[in-house]
């Protein structure tokens, strides 16, 4: 049985630290001004060091440069592939046909890795992008299991396939979608999505015989939410897509949080290697129950089991977490039972219940804070504010802990 990639974004070199440290097999990023997501692009100074970092520890970088180019982008572009094939990207993330051409005359040993916005939803797709260079295809989020596997059957043997199992959807094909350029002048073709799709509307409803009558559509408090799709959630089907012999296991999220980060990352690193070790005992319910921990909105399998599946719309159009928040990251390491220094990243306060994700482990350790002491003082405080960018503060936790560790605070 093989043991599939896990694939984490990372929006920045300190995210990605984290992806890895929480078991990521390789990360993800995007590239100035040419990815999906420009408000979660690196800059140059951070993607060497997480190209550097990650090959030190044996793990891979992607970058993303899959925005559908016009012709004003293309010297840019040129400037881009030579970056990457600089500083040893393992692969770039490519959707126009044109600029894979480029990158391919640039940077002909550098892998090109099909994106999703390219719409592979079949093998003769698949095989297109094979035959004009392709080592990866990124399947269409609208694959089903049955195609899926119809996919990996008449696929050529070394094209890799690669498919989403946790995050955002989007209303659209794959992503194509023009609701945000039409309603916010924001491309999200040019990676600079508004997410119009997610924002209340207040809907009517005109007679054409009576025009001026205005009937409200179904809503509430907060408006109707028509558009909102939930997030991408398949850690039950993990035993079935690992069976499948898929190559990369995605996560979305450039733009989520380290807190976010580590704890989707964790819990798919346990699932996949508890099934490879023991598939007869795979229980996804425990992995399910941290998932729910940090959703921040309803979860859906979408079409991976069913093509009519109708339950993947967030209609009450909530997006947090009632029960837990990032609560800090520890700065350093420490035996249990010493004071620590933590980041912290939400009001704190005595008596609050903190939970530690600690990598390759599936439950969190869960404490209360006892004491709370001024970083630069040393005197016990009751509550701490995160007034300042990187504020610190001092507690005692109870098990040994290491730098880069995430901290939940239960509200």
């Amino acid at each position: 049985m093989k043991k599939p990639e896990l694939l984490a974004p990372a929006g920045s070199f300190e995210k990605a630290k984290v992806a890895f440290m929480y078991g990521a097999d390789a990360v993800y990023c995007g590239t100035a001004s040419l990815s999906l997501r420009s408000r979660a692009e690196v800059d140059d100074d951070d993607l060497i060091n997480t190209i550097k970092y990650a090959h030190s520890i044996g793990k891979k970088v992607y970058a993303a440069l899959n925005i559908y180019a016009w012709d004003s982008n293309y010297e840019e572009i040129e400037k881009q592939v030579k970056r990457l094939d600089e500083v040893k990207v393992d692969g770039i993330i490519a959707s126009d046909g044109g600029v894979i051409q480029k990158i391919r005359q640039i940077a002909p040993d550098i892998e090109v890795h099909i994106s999703t916005q390219a719409n592979v939803v079949s093998y003769h797709s698949a095989k297109f992008w094979y035959d004009n260079g392709a080592k990866r295809v990124i399947l269409g989020r609208e694959t089903s299991k049955d195609q899926i596997e119809e996919i990996m059957k008449n696929k050529p043997e070394d094209l890799e396939v690669e498919m989403f199992i946790h995050g955002a959807l989007c209303w659209a094909y794959s992503g194509r979608c023009f609701l945000s350029e039409y309603l916010s002048c924001r491309s999200a073709n040019l990676g600079d999505c508004s997410q119009s799709c997610r924002w209340a509307y207040n809907m009517y409803l005109e007679e054409k015989n009576n025009p001026g009558n205005l009937m409200p559509v179904e809503t509430d408090e907060n408006g109707t939410y028509i558009l909102s799709s939930k997030d991408l959630c398949l850690i039950k089907e993990i035993p079935q897509i690992i069976e499948m012999g898929v190559d990369s296991l995605k996560i979305e999220g450039r733009l989520k949080t380290e807190y976010y980060l580590a704890s989707v990352v964790n819990v798919y690193r346990n699932a996949i290697d508890d099934y490879i070790k023991d598939p007869e005992n795979y229980d996804y319910t425990k992995y399910l129950k941290e998932l729910e921990k940090i959703k921040t909105r309803g979860l859906t399998t979408f079409y991976f089991n069913d093509r009519n599946n109708k339950d993947f719309q967030e209609y009450e159009g909530k997006q947090y977490n009632p029960n837990f928040e990032f609560g800090g990251k520890i700065i350093e390491d420490k035996p249990a039972g010493e004071i620590s220094t933590i980041e912290i990243k939400n009001k704190l306060k005595v008596g609050d219940i903190l939970e530690l994700i600690i990598p390759n482990k599936i439950e969190a350790e869960e404490f209360e804070i006892k004491e709370l002491y001024d970083s630069e003082t040393g005197e016990k405080i009751e509550t701490v504010n995160p007034g300042k960018l990187g504020q610190t503060v001092k507690l005692t936790i109870p098990y040994e802990v290491k730098q880069g560790w995430i901290l939940r605070r239960k509200k």
